[in-house]
């Protein structure tokens, strides 16, 4: 090991973990939350096209557990997180000199496509380097920072990026204010990289894998055996339709706080929505997820919590449909509703990851099925938000939200009838299926 190795390993933990998970959500977060949403609304496309192709757009989070074992034949993790992080930050340049382009939605499609790319794989070294640097008291130690730094960006993206767009289109206009804000971004990711190249630790195993083949073999054994699992079909069921309401509902809210009154919007300039939504609504999510997780601890996952936790989940999405018949112009409601949606949903949020955790994961391949669970719950939600323009130009904002509020049925239906196995049993089942 040689002597700059070694420093490098002797950095704790908190030299590398806020900064790498601030980056890991900065793509997620522009791509699939309300940045690009925005940026494509300001250039007079409909909801259908914007929440089609920016389904599309995330989908590599939904697939990345397929590539990731492949990843073992060449390099570091800690290569493949740094250069992730700087090729992002080329790319959202690339899609910056784009938007002066006549073919900027064509362009800027491909290169946030490729953004999502990058942006799983940062995601899959991260998470692997995080299990290989860190026993098992430290990963319990340090997963708070994780999470807390996450939120950092989606304040930095839902709320910082939002808020600076509104503040310079009445200055500058549209299009060059947009420019600025993927300038930051590109600025932003491009350090990270640099940051990151000189502080995370390095590998202290690599390249266990040493064929193809090996991989083939390996990943063909985990998929197997993950669908062998007891009652495995009806827990894919329930991590489905859990977030079905969901992905609707979070795909359209920005466009619908963004679009003019006079076509049943709310007619929020950005600098407010980033406001509202990316400060308190994020601090609505903290507290939403805070409580929840002490309040599973204590009571446990069962017919009871997770039936709760679903209602949290997918009853407060009722406030957009209160404020898409009533058009309030006032920012305190607005503010009030936004705030409990985002508390609910970071309070019920947390049913569908212990559910993954404790009722689909355990087994053989633990690490590995988590990440396959958490995927395929992803991609219901990308073909959910997908579908959700469509709908939402058919219908018209207060018919869609009402259709959210029925299309939470089938959530409640599955809480209500998946089978639910005790923690100690789930183990045991699973690693014998495996």
């Amino acid at each position: 090991m040689t002597p700059a190795t070694s420093k490098q390993n002797r950095h704790s933990p908190l030299y590398w973990i806020p900064t790498t998970w601030f980056a890991m959500g900065l793509p997620n977060l522009a791509l699939g939350g309300t940045v690009v949403a925005l940026l494509y609304k300001s250039q007079g496309m409909s909801d259908a096209q914007i929440a089609f192709w920016t389904g599309i757009l995330i989908l590599p989070w939904s697939f990345k557990p397929l590539w990731g074992p492949f990843m073992e034949l060449y390099r570091s993790k800690r290569f493949y997180i740094y250069v992730s992080q700087m090729v992002c930050g080329l790319l959202f340049a690339m899609a910056l000199l784009s938007l002066y382009s006549k073919a900027f939605f064509s362009i800027s499609v491909v290169l946030f496509f490729l953004v999502a790319f990058f942006g799983a794989t940062q995601d899959i070294a991260a998470d692997g380097l995080y299990l290989q640097q860190l026993n098992p008291t430290q990963q319990a130690r340090f997963v708070g920072w994780q999470g807390t730094f996450y939120n950092f960006a989606k304040l930095f993206s839902n709320g910082g990026m939002v808020f600076l767009a509104g503040a310079l289109i009445p200055v500058w206009g549209d299009r060059n204010a947009w420019a600025v804000v993927l300038a930051v971004y590109a600025g932003v990711m491009l350090l990270a990289g640099l940051y990151s190249s000189r502080m995370l630790p390095s590998d202290p195993e690599r390249n266990k894998v040493h064929s193809a083949s090996e991989v083939w073999k390996t990943l063909k054994d985990v998929l197997v055996s993950f669908f062998q699992k007891k009652y495995i079909w009806a827990g894919l069921l329930f991590i489905i339709l859990y977030r079905f309401a969901e992905g609707q509902a979070i795909k359209i809210m920005p466009l619908f706080m963004k679009a003019g009154r006079e076509v049943g919007g709310l007619g929020l300039q950005e600098s407010t929505l980033g406001l509202l939504t990316g400060i308190y609504g994020t601090i609505a999510f903290v507290l939403g997820s805070l409580l929840a997780g002490y309040y599973v601890a204590k009571k446990g996952l069962n017919r009871r919590t997770l039936l709760l936790l679903c209602a949290f989940f997918n009853l407060p999405f009722a406030a957009y449909s209160y404020l898409a018949y009533t058009q309030t112009e006032n920012l305190w409601i607005i503010g009030t509703a936004i705030t409990v949606e985002h508390f609910g949903y970071g309070f019920g949020f947390i049913g569908i990851i212990l559910f993954i955790m404790q009722q689909i994961a355990p087994g053989k391949y633990q690490m590995a099925h988590y990440a396959f669970g958490s995927a395929i719950t992803y991609f219901g939600y990308t073909l959910a938000s997908m579908m959700s323009g469509v709908l939402s130009d058919a219908m018209g904002y207060q018919k869609f939200f009402l259709w959210v509020l029925v299309a939470t049925i089938p959530a409640f239906v599955v809480t209500w009838l998946v089978p639910l196995k005790p923690v100690a049993q789930a183990l045991t089942d699973n690693a014998t299926d495996a």
